[in-house]
């Protein structure tokens, strides 16, 4: 009887491995590492479908999108492009093709696609706003006018669209249209900070002071982390005098980007202003450290060293402004001053002379022009020239950046601004790392496991693996074609049982969860008593879930069996903390806070230096009210290595 179980098992075995050539597992990997943001990982089993059905659409399509986010916007182009042919009736592809486009500028076959989606699905907005800002983008005014109207007729709560017309307004300078415009955007949505950036652009264009000042407090209320604002603002403040208020903004400004070049320039006039001269100098030295070939931080930075004696410093400024621009009769001036001082007669009756000459050649018409050449040594967003030396610079042109709407954009971007808890802990063969630090995270069964059997690769506890490359993409996938081999060789089940959870792993670090589910399975049919299994293929099926959740699938089966194998693992191995921390995880994404914070806690007693731990825990505490807790725990966790805690801590401090 124990026979014919064997050979069962074997079978069962030997069903996995053939599924690996199926397409449509092929498929649901590629996508769920698509989902996952491993793009490469993805890109790979997308090619292996091509390979063996490249009649489909779906793998030319989702590899096309891999590429989109890695930033290979023609390969991108090619794949939609091949996926339009072999189904022209899908307006998704349309609308990747149109947005791999418009990343080249191919703003006209944009709008040619988003033409043909439209045709297919004229119910999706998105598709009617990118073809408006693409006909902005090629200056077809009259047609991106239309086209908002149109929106705003079907969509009138749509405050974007009243926004682009605002836009297009200011492209064809009519400010007083484009602030009506704008007006209405906001009275749909008071909350967009970008809407408010640029009504605020067009007080400062008209010099209306404190309207941009209120326009831009507005913007920063709800973008608290935009700098250019900051710069901005604080020249409004200063041009009705509020000198404290523009002097606490550049600071601010300079507090979150200590690079940024018009807060450094424009806060060494303030001071300069204000008689600040030594630190003025330290401003403008940053400036002409970062671009030392600035002619108006040099000059002001000469003009600084004057006022505090130090004559010879300023001349050495002085003279780099006047080699550049022999006719800055001021710079002159300033220079034979300084010679004066210093008793060096001689160079200042030359440089006196100079003036004269050049006042003279002025007066009957020979006076040199500056070449277009010297022009550009000028600041491009200054528009300013040597004789406005002493100007504050606005921070940033009258333009917007074109937000396109698309399900192909957002993921990778989003998650730099989202507050994710670290993920759970799984097997892999890659040793833990968490950004900063890197050391072998210990699990007695994992250890027993490597010391027995030896396998040619060593299985480790880690957390947040990393994203494969192509050359490990194809190491692994050659793995588990070894393994594969040897699994079907094996005529005795307990041989086999090693090999199944290699191949497991294997199968989960290349995102195949559902190969991995089932060889896990195998596994424990024949030795139900291993905790690392029944943890292993928890998380596999959570992973599996969280993806379905996002197709729209109802995931609660698999959630619920995801929830029955920790369970298990915890009664297998009481005393394991990554056990506990990962069930944690689950109770968060079914939204049980409070058993999870008890799982939390339980694997912080088991293991005081677990960081993941301390942060997620922090973060549930935090979004629950309890902001002390949540700070004690975050910090707890920035000690332990995860410095990310600490943005989480400053940004709260902020709300």
């Amino acid at each position: 009887m124990r026979k014919y179980v064997i050979l069962l098992l074997l079978s069962v075995i030997s069903i996995g491995t053939r599924a690996q050539f199926n397409t449509d597992r092929l498929i649901t990997s590629g996508e769920i590492a698509l989902h996952y943001e491993d793009y490469v990982l993805s890109i790979q089993y997308f090619n292996q479908v091509i390979a063996l059905k490249p009649y489909l659409y779906q793998p030319w399509l989702y590899r096309g999108a891999a590429k989109f986010y890695l930033d290979d916007f023609t390969g991108a182009e090619a794949d939609a492009t091949q996926a339009v042919k072999l189904n022209p009736y899908i307006d998704g592809i349309y609308d990747l093709r149109a947005i791999a486009r418009i990343r080249q500028k191919k703003y006209e076959q944009a709008i040619t696609d988003y033409s043909e989606a439209i045709r297919i699905n004229p119910a999706n907005r998105n598709y009617w706003f990118n073809r408006a800002i693409c006909r902005m983008n090629v200056k077809d005014y009259q047609a991106a006018h239309n086209e908002v109207d149109t929106i705003i007729r079907r969509w009138a709560k749509f405050a974007n669209a009243y926004s682009l017309n605002a836009e297009l307004y200011l492209q064809e300078k009519d400010t007083v249209q484009a602030a009506k415009w704008l007006d209405k955007s906001l009275a749909v949505d008071p909350y967009d900070g970008d809407a408010w950036t640029t009504r605020a652009y067009i007080s400062l264009a008209r010099k209306q002071w404190r309207d941009a000042d209120k326009f831009l407090s507005k913007a920063l209320h709800i973008k608290p982390k935009m700098v250019s604002n900051y710069v901005n603002r604080a020249l409004a403040r200063f041009n009705y005098n509020n000198l404290r208020g523009a002097m606490a903004d550049y600071d601010t400004a300079l507090d979150l980007d200590p690079n940024n070049f018009l807060a450094h320039y424009n806060r060494g006039l303030l001071r300069m202003q204000l008689g600040d001269d030594n630190r003025a100098i330290i401003d403008f030295d940053y400036v002409i450290k970062m671009e030392p070939g600035n002619v108006l931080a040099i000059f002001n930075r000469g003009i600084l060293h004057d006022k505090t004696g130090n004559l010879r410093a300023a001349i050495r400024d002085y003279t780099a402004v006047i080699d550049q621009f022999p006719n800055f009769w001021t710079g002159l001036q300033y220079r034979a001053r300084c010679y004066r001082r210093l008793g060096m007669t001689a160079q200042a009756e030359r440089d006196e002379f100079r003036i004269f000459k050049a006042q003279m050649d002025k007066h009957v018409g020979l006076q040199a022009r500056w070449s277009k050449a010297k022009a550009k040594v000028l600041r491009k967003r200054s528009e300013i020239d040597p004789e406005k030396y002493n100007q504050l610079v606005v921070a940033d042109e009258n333009t917007v950046e074109h937000e396109y709407k698309s399900e192909y954009r957002g993921r990778v971007q989003n998650r730099s601004v989202e507050t994710l808890p670290m993920p759970m802990y799984m097997l892999s063969y890659f040793k833990y790392t968490n950004g900063i630090k890197s050391y072998q995270a210990f699990d007695r069964e994992v250890e027993a496991f490597n010391n027995t059997q030896k396998p040619a690769r060593h299985l480790y506890v880690t957390c947040n693996p990393p994203q494969l490359n192509e050359i490990q993409t194809h190491a692994f996938f050659h793995s588990i074609d070894s393994l594969s081999s040897l699994v079907d060789a094996q005529r005795n089940v307990d041989w086999a049982k090693p090999l199944l959870l290699q191949r497991a792993v294997a199968y989960s670090v290349v995102q195949n969860y559902d190969a991995a589910i089932t060889d896990l399975t195998a596994y424990i049919q024949i030795d139900s008593t291993s905790a690392i299994a029944y943890y292993q293929r928890g998380v596999c099926l959570t992973m599996i879930s969280e993806f379905n959740v996002s197709q729209g699938i109802n995931a609660q089966l698999q959630m619920a069996r995801a929830m029955s194998d920790f369970d298990t693992a915890v009664k297998l191995s009481p005393k394991n903390a990554y056990i506990y921390f990962d069930r944690a995880n689950l109770y968060v994404r079914q939204k049980n806070y409070s058993k999870a914070i008890d799982d939390y806690t339980t694997a912080i007693a088991l293991n005081a230096n677990l960081a993941e731990a301390y942060y997620n825990r922090g973060l549930i505490r935090m979004q629950s009210g309890d902001r002390p807790g949540g700070v004690t725990d975050l910090s707890k966790a920035g000690e332990l290595g995860l410095y990310s805690a600490y943005s989480i801590i400053k940004k709260s401090e902020k709300k």
